[in-house]
């Protein structure tokens, strides 16, 4: 009898809590509930990666939200939508994404930067590395053409005392810059739009020069122009963006990230509830423990 009993409360708990689960969705085969739809949900990948990723919200929100502004978050979204000009609405839908949602992700990839920038300690030696490689934004102007025989016609041109704004209008294959005259966006030595080739051949020019002979990238070949080229300077005076540069470098260097972030999760006291789901954060905590154990 007691057995008995325990089933029948077994199934009207069951029953109970099917009842009291939200239905989705109804079609003529039957509905679909939030709890069939959890359950299905918390099986796949996709899932799973939500999970986790609203996990790690939720503790970089709690150790470092005070450090993350609406106006960094703002401003962001502001660079990506001048980049993206009349296209940006439809780039965001592409890519399932709304102006809610995407402001969402870059405050928690800010959030993300705290982190790394709370378990990083830079030291000289990194400093002077990257220093070597060290570049001020520096404003050009380009003309790009097809073939070489036309680059080095266009020299000529330049040498010749022609306008190089008249020029990148009649010559230039870059419709997105030839009106105004090939300018393109400030860039310093972090820039990875820009070909190697080109940013080499851009930063060895002086405020005022061109190049005399064509650079060739995939796109074709490029006459350069220096329009503004601020000088190195010294070390000293750009320790701050040294150190954003190293910051930003870490920020793509996946096995720094999931050491942060398992040092972030076990801080954050993270209890999963679902016995199906108990080691979704396995990969991060046991790396942030080798990393312990290892220093």
């Amino acid at each position: 009898m007691k057995k008995w009993l325990l089933a029948l409360a077994g199934i009207l708990m069951t029953v109970s809590l099917a009842a009291c689960s939200k239905t989705v969705a109804t079609t003529s085969g039957g509905k679909i509930t939030e709890s069939a739809y959890y359950d299905s949900m918390k099986k796949t990948s996709s899932g799973k990666q939500i999970l986790q990723q609203m996990i790690l919200d939720k503790v970089l929100e709690k150790q470092y939200g005070s450090k993350v502004t609406t106006k960094q978050v703002n401003a962001q979204y502001n660079t990506y939508a001048s980049q993206y000009g009349s296209s940006f609405s439809s780039v965001l839908s592409q890519n399932s994404l709304t102006k809610s949602s995407f402001k969402k992700q870059l405050r928690s990839n800010l959030l993300l930067r705290e982190a790394v920038k709370d378990h990083t300690t830079i030291t000289q030696k990194q400093l002077k590395t990257q220093w070597k490689s060290y570049q001020p934004k520096t404003t050009v102007a380009h003309i790009l053409v097809s073939k070489k025989a036309t680059a080095e016609e266009i020299i000529q041109k330049l040498q010749a005392g022609e306008s190089f704004t008249k020029l990148a209008k009649k010559y230039s294959t870059d419709t997105a810059t030839k009106s105004s005259g090939g300018k393109l966006t400030a860039f310093d030595n972090t820039d990875t739009s820009l070909a190697s080739a080109f940013k080499k051949a851009a930063f060895a020019l002086k405020q005022g020069e061109y190049t005399t002979t064509p650079v060739k990238t995939s796109y074709g070949y490029h006459v350069i122009k220096s329009i503004k080229r601020p000088a190195k300077g010294k070390m000293s005076s750009h320790t701050s963006e040294l150190k954003k540069q190293i910051i930003d470098s870490d920020m793509n260097n996946s096995t720094l990230l999931q050491k942060v972030i398992g040092k972030v999760l076990k801080k954050g006291n993270v209890s999963i509830k679902d016995n199906d789901l108990k080691d979704i954060l396995s990969s991060y905590l046991s790396s942030s423990s080798s990393s312990s154990s290892s220093n």
